[in-house]
Order: structure tokens, then C-alpha cells, then sequence
């Protein structure tokens, strides 16, 4: 609503008054901090960021066909709009795992963020839990999980795992997590190593191997052993303790099904049996795989098009899978890759992820104006989801489902050239 003075009663924040907020303050000669358009956004971070965050964020798997194919996909879904909806009392509440969240909107697992902004993890950390929004930290993070755990507040918190051969050490990271109140874990499965990224082999661009980004692991104490029977002091030898720990995370040697259930056990017994997701998924039998090993869900990923080049969007994928397991029980589906706007939540959402994920928005807010960037750039996805929910003729998060949508057939895309 634009009106606050007539205010329909809802369980969730007004969150598209933060539209009237900016045109009131617009009058006093105070606009927005920076556009949050996508393309503007990306544009803006570019000439905030050094050489090597800037191709860090930026780059994807080879020749970029898999982060193309995943902005087409949502180009090929229309959405049909509803006319004369009762839309006032909108509620863009979602149930994930017993946590009750503003919207099915989360911050993805995103590695490193020291390299975007000085505070990293943490700016981005509490702005998620000032919006209570599920906010996930990689295994390649460059804070302490004790340290994003305090800054997050009472928000709900996963733990995305970077599994390595080192059971101790896997053992020592889901403790950890567990005991600072990060209270699902969802595994990554298409990073046993980095794709080859052009700008980022070209440039030699890999922090960890200068010595920046390792605190997560460094501040682990079965890691903090490993160094000690290396003869690795961090301090003298930043280095080569950064090599160490991200060759752990990025090991290079694949796991296969038969180690599911040994670390899907592991966390539920140091957790009291929270739910375990993996993510990666992009077809119908791995999604079923998943179901088979026991697993409480996945999230229908392809790392945004940063690991296998000329692969299908991910939302094509959702969509298959969602129609073989969209309704089997206590099984969880959330979606990531390639999301830029309301609309594209709103899609993922129709077709039928529980929620939706978000990275590169934020990241770029981090670059920009790190915590204040953050939230301006997630404060105004909220507010464009419930302004679209209002305008389209969708009240609840219940009534987006596959009926919302047209799909378009193949061929239909972009202009060539366009900004994706």
C-alpha cells in the first residue's frame, strides 16, 4: 500500500511502503543511496570493486552459456496477471523448517565476502536477521561462524557445507555450526573444485592463496591441529595456511551417494535430527536420489552458472522436478540461480520452490555501501515482491502456483546482446 494512513491489518511488514519512502524523501532533496536495477546495480559495483572482486563476483563457468541459459529461462515464464483481487491484506509470510520468515526469500551461500566489503559475512549477516530472512553461510567464508552467528540476532541461519576428506574436520565444522544456532545444513555438490573462469585463471585471481579470506577455517580447532602437524604457523605464513584450508574445502577428488548418509547421520546426531538439504540438484533422478538417501530436501541449483558452462537454466530444471516431487511429504524444495528481480522469485515460487535465493543482489549492495548497500538493495526486493503480489492480483504466498504462469516456447529470449 502507498497509503500509511489507512493500513489493512497483516501478520508481515508493509514492505512496499519502502517505495513511498524514497518519493517522500525524494521531495526533501534526499533520494536513494544508488539505483537497484540490476543491470545499474552490477554496473555501479563494477566501478566500486578492486580488479579481482570485481571478476570474482562477476565470472562464470567458461563461455557464461549456463548463467545466459538461466536469465532465459525466466524470460521464457510470463506471469498472468489477476484483476479485482482483494490484495489489501497481502502476507508474504512462508513456514521453511518451523521458521516462521518475512518472505520466501533467501541470502544464498556466498563465499568470501571480504573481498566485497572489509566487514564481509558480518554486514550481511545482520542485515538478514534484521529482516528475518534465512541467511546462509558457505563454508568459504571469510568470518568466524561464531562471529556471523551473534551479528545474525534471532534470525533463521543454515550452514552450507563444502564437505572435505577430513571426516574430523566435517565433524568439527557441523559442531560448530550447530552450536551457534545455524540450525539446518545444506551440502554442496558441484564444487568439489572451481570451473575454469577465464578472467579469474587469467589474472591468478584466488584470494586464499594470498592469504586472504580462511577465517572460518582458521578459526576452526581440528584445522588449527592440521596446521600444527604441517608445521604451518597462519601468522608467519598466511599463505600457505589459506592453501591449505581452501584445499580442503576445494579438494578437487568428488564424493559420490554412498557418503550421503554418513554426513546426513552425523549432522542430524550433533543436531537432534534438523533437516539436512542437498544442493546442486538439477535433475529428476538426482532430486529423487535425494529423496531415496534420506535428505529433507534440496535447493534446484546450478551455482548460478559458476561450475558446469552450457548446462540447462535452473529454473527449466524446478520445473521438471517439481512436477515428478512437488507434493511428496516432508520433502523440501528450494531454488537458486540466476535471480535478479521480484518477478523472478515470484516465478521459482509459481512453479514450486518453497523459497528462493538470492547472491548476486546483495553482493553487489555489499560492494557498493556494504551494510547500509545490503540493505537498501534487499529492502528494495521486498518491497518490489509485495508491490507485484498487489498489482497482480495475489494476496498470499499460497495463491503463486503453476496457474500464475505462461511458458513460452523455446526461441523466445532476449535480443541478442542485451544485458542478461
Amino acid at each position: 500500500m502507498s497509503d500509511p494512513y489507512n493500513l489493512p491489518k497483516r501478520t508481515t511488514p508493509h514492505w512496499g511502503l519502502y517505495q513511498r519512502k524514497a518519493f517522500i524523501e525524494g521531495t526533501k532533496g534526499i533520494l536513494p543511496p544508488f539505483n537497484t536495477d540490476p543491470g545499474r546495480l552490477e554496473d555501479l559495483a563494477h566501478e566500486k570493486l578492486s580488479a579481482g572482486g570485481w571478476f570474482y563476483a562477476s565470472s562464470n563457468a567458461g563461455s557464461s552459456l549456463t548463467h545466459r541459459a538461466n536469465r532465459e529461462a525466466f524470460y521464457r515464464y510470463k506471469i498472468l496477471p489477476r484483476m479485482l483481487r482483494e490484495t489489501n491484506t497481502r502476507d508474504t509470510t512462508t513456514e521453511l523448517f518451523g521458521h516462521k520468515i518475512s518472505a520466501p526469500i533467501m541470502f544464498a551461500p556466498v563465499g568470501i565476502n571480504k573481498i566485497y566489503h572489509p566487514t564481509g559475512e558480518l554486514s550481511v549477516a545482520k542485515v538478514a536477521g534484521e529482516l528475518n530472512l534465512p541467511y546462509c553461510l558457505s563454508t568459504a567464508g571469510s568470518q568466524s561462524i561464531e562471529d556471523v552467528a551473534a551479528v545474525n540476532g534471532n534470525g533463521p541461519r543454515f550452514y552450507q557445507l563444502y564437505m572435505p576428506h577430513d571426516d574430523e574436520l566435517t565433524i568439527s565444522l557441523l559442531t560448530r555450526a550447530h552450536q551457534s544456532g545455524f540450525d539446518v545444513c545444506m551440502m554442496t555438490l558441484d564444487t568439489w573444485q572451481l570451473a575454469w573462469r577465464h578472467d579469474d585463471v587469467a589474472t591468478a585471481n584466488y584470494a586464499f592463496y594470498y592469504g586472504i579470506g580462511a577465517e572460518l577455517g582458521l578459526s576452526d580447532p581440528i584445522f588449527q591441529k592440521r596446521l600444527k602437524e604441517w608445521g604451518i604457523d597462519p601468522k608467519k605464513d598466511p599463505q600457505a595456511a589459506g592453501r591449505r584450508w581452501i584445499d580442503n574445502v576445494w579438494h578437487g577428488k568428488a564424493h559420490t551417494w554412498d557418503r550421503i548418509p554418513w554426513v546426513r547421520d552425523q549432522w542430524q546426531k550433533i543436531s537432534g535430527g534438523r533437516p539436512f538439504l542437498l544442493k546442486g540438484i538439477q535433475t529428476v533422478d538426482d532430486a529423487k536420489k535425494a529423496l531415496e538417501y534420506g535428505c529433507d530436501g534440496i535447493v534446484v541449483s546450478n551455482h548460478a552458472g559458476r561450475q558446469v558452462d552450457g548446462a540447462i537454466g535452473s529454473l527449466d530444471a524446478l520445473a521438471e522436478i517439481c512436477k515428478e516431487l512437488g507434493s511428496t511429504p516432508n520433502f523440501t524444495i528450494l531454488f537458486d540461480s540466476g535471480v535478479r528481480s521480484a518477478s523472478d522469485i515470484f516465478k521459482a515460487i509459481a512453479l514450486g520452490a518453497k523459497a528462493v535465493m538470492t547472491g548476486r543482489l546483495w553482493i553487489w549492495g555489499l560492494s557498493i555501501q556494504g551494510e547500509f548497500g545490503v540493505r537498501h538493495v534487499m529492502k528494495s526486493l521486498l518491497a518490489d515482491f509485495d508491490i507485484l503480489m498487489n498489482v497482480a492480483g495475489y494476496p498470499t504466498i499460497k495463491d503463486i502456483d503453476r496457474k500464475a504462469l505462461k511458458w513460452m516456447p523455446y526461441g523466445s529470449s532476449y535480443s541478442e546482446g542485451s544485458k542478461l
